[in-house]
């Protein structure tokens, strides 16, 4: 009988109950949703310090266009539905000026689509400048204007929404 009893409390020693397996699974759960929400946190920021640090570089880009050219380049256009074209003449234009695209760049090679497009190859491969969240950027100038209006969509990749972003 003393045998039978010793088996049985060996078991019990060295097992794991049902409710400790839930317990540990609960809180690997629970680290699991902690990390991931960082995460999102930590992404969601460098996109939008990314954005800013391209729209410093745009800004100083624009500046020595207009040193070299004594205006800014002039987009009347004000619709959000044409920005890829607007973003092409943004580039084409910047790049135009020896300084401004020195300043070009050093934008990061990610943000800028179709850079190494051949002369001479048709508007639809012309360079275009984006936002970290994949939306192209909008440009907007009016002589008259103290300073030219470059917009990002924001994370909802919606142009005229309360997420937009822009340089002002």
């Amino acid at each position: 009988m003393k045998r039978a009893k010793a088996m049985k409390t060996r078991r019990n020693k060295y097992g794991f109950t049902l409710m400790e397996m839930l317990i540990v699974m609960t809180l690997i759960v629970i680290l699991a949703s902690m990390i991931i929400g960082v995460a999102s946190h930590i992404d969601a920021r460098a996109k939008k310090d990314g954005i800013e640090n391209t729209f410093v570089l745009l800004d100083s880009a624009l500046q020595e266009y207009r040193q070299f050219r004594d205006k800014f380049p002039e987009q009347l256009e004000q619709n959000y539905a044409n920005a890829a074209a607007h973003s092409e003449y943004l580039y084409n234009e910047l790049n135009s000026v020896p300084d401004s695209r020195s300043i070009l760049e050093k934008i990061n090679n990610s943000l800028i689509e179709n850079k190494y497009a051949a002369a001479g190859a048709p508007i639809a491969a012309s360079p275009e400048i984006y936002d970290p969240w994949g939306t192209v950027l909008d440009y907007r100038y009016t002589p008259g204007e103290n300073f030219p209006l470059i917009v990002s969509a924001g994370p909802d990749k919606k142009f005229g929404t309360a997420d937009d972003i822009d340089n002002r």
